[in-house]
């Protein structure tokens, strides 16, 4: 495999309403809170069962970061697609650590000064005109006079 993938689709609801914070520079975050859930029926006991999985999600993107403001309030569906990133903090003197899906600015990247072009799709196949069939002679039709 030449690269490697680091992407993250949730669709979920927000557990609790979005979190905006601003900072001195004039830069603005997001944190929101998505639940995702799954249910199944348990074969042994015929039972209906649920678990919801959280996740932390993390806006740096300052269009989006006025779209979740706008819009977005607890109990709201949506749709996420970003990254997945693990940090380091400290909390009471021990080391914590913390995953979270992050959304950023999009940009075009290359990994390498060598990165490669993606390759042209092939070339459109022509059709070739449809030649008509030879003409037999048509039956009258029931009704049909001539």
């Amino acid at each position: 495999m030449a690269g490697s993938v680091n992407k993250v689709i949730l669709i979920g609801n927000l557990g609790r309403d979005p979190e905006v914070r601003s900072f001195q520079n004039g830069g603005r975050i997001a944190n929101l809170s998505i639940a995702t859930s799954e249910t199944w029926k348990d074969k042994a006991t015929g039972e209906r069962r649920e678990r919801t999985e959280w996740h932390r999600v993390v806006v740096f993107n300052e269009n989006l970061v006025a779209v979740v403001e706008q819009f977005l309030k607890k109990g709201s569906k949506v749709y996420i697609e970003g990254q997945l990133e693990t940090r380091k903090y400290e909390k009471d003197g021990r080391e914590t650590y913390t995953t979270e899906v992050v959304l950023r600015p999009s940009a075009a990247r290359s990994t390498s000064s060598t990165a490669r072009a993606p390759a042209r799709p092939p070339a459109p196949r022509r059709l070739q005109p449809r030649r008509p069939a030879a003409r037999t002679q048509r039956q009258p039709a029931h009704g049909d006079r001539r």
